[in-house]
């Protein structure tokens, strides 16, 4: 079936728009994936979708398309899946930081997202400069994991159609579903994984809630810095913990309130080099993390273990 039906429904406005039902979104999204369309057709659907905004079972079925097309990753015991597809912009990326901390606590961490990005640095490039590892298949992953180290996997090696979405950005000047389906992606086909789940805008968490209780997501969301899943490091954000789709408050955290009384130490610039320089003082123990981003590593690794007591028959010895 061609997608021009599908175009006609979500390209009426934003308010003569009608969403489509998950069936749906999973053809549309399949054929945009495969490329059996036209990059007109694209262009269109990407727009059309940037107006509109996405539904509940539009998301569901674009990510499940998206995750058919992922290559396969069967990691021996819960994961933690870090989708960093934003950069920075302002303030230090702070994801690698993240990951290392998690790993030095025991978990198994994967990182997701582009090599680069113009104007943005991104993950990638500060875990070029920290020698962290990078794979681009399952066997590296788990080369990787082998040596407790978190590892970076390029969204092009992890789900090539999927990349080449993203690239139409370059293109149209806006970014299109592809990135909201990137940045959901669980892409560990067995074994219990948590993704981080972040968001910019609080009413786009409203959104997020319903998607993970739709499909039983494993994930801990949150307002993330910059777009990245890392908590802001100045002050602590709310930490949302879903196993199966539900909300678990006691393993949440709430946002820090009132007026701040410290600020933490961090590097001035925000380029790869520096940040990177940065988070290896703080691995080391000659600074201390960030009170926020310490709170995130506790968060995670509570969830983290909730998920393991839940799938017992996922973990080895």
């Amino acid at each position: 079936m061609a997608i021009a039906s599908y175009i006609r429904e979500i390209g009426r406005g934003k308010d003569g728009a009608r969403s489509l039902s998950e069936a749906q979104a999973h053809d549309l999204m399949s054929q945009v994936l495969d490329g059996r369309v036209t990059d007109l057709e694209i262009g269109a659907f990407a727009l059309a979708m940037r107006i509109k905004g996405e539904s509940v079972a539009e998301l569901a079925g674009f990510t499940a398309a998206a995750h058919a097309r992922c290559i396969t990753i069967t990691p021996s015991r819960p994961t933690v899946v870090l989708p960093s597809y934003n950069g920075a912009r302002k303030l230090p990326n702070l994801t690698p930081l993240l990951a290392l901390l998690l790993a030095q606590e025991g978990a198994q961490v994967l990182v997701h997202g582009p090599m680069h990005d113009a104007g943005r640095v991104t993950t990638a490039e500060i875990f070029h400069d920290l020698g962290l590892p990078f794979a681009r298949d399952a066997a590296e992953i788990d080369n990787a994991w082998a040596r407790r180290e978190p590892v970076f996997i390029a969204i092009e090696h992890l789900c090539p159609p999927l990349a080449r979405l993203l690239e139409v950005r370059r293109v149209v000047g806006l970014r299109n579903s592809g990135h909201t389906v990137a940045k959901l992606l669980a892409p560990c086909s067995t074994g219990a994984s948590l993704r981080v789940v972040n968001h910019t805008h609080p009413e786009y968490a409203v959104l997020l809630r319903a998607f993970l209780a739709h499909t039983r997501g494993d994930a801990v969301l949150l307002r993330g810095t910059e777009g990245e899943p890392v908590a802001d490091p100045r002050r602590a954000p709310r930490l949302e913990v879903f196993i199966d789709g539900q909300p678990r408050p006691e393993l949440s955290c709430a946002a820090h309130e009132g007026v701040l009384t410290e600020l933490p130490v961090l590097p001035r610039g925000f380029d790869a080099a520096t940040t990177a320089v940065y988070i290896q003082s703080v691995v080391s123990g000659e600074k201390p993390a960030p009170a926020p981003l310490t709170q995130q590593v506790a968060c995670l690794m509570r969830a983290l273990g909730a998920i393991g007591r839940s799938a017992p028959q996922e973990q080895s010895a």
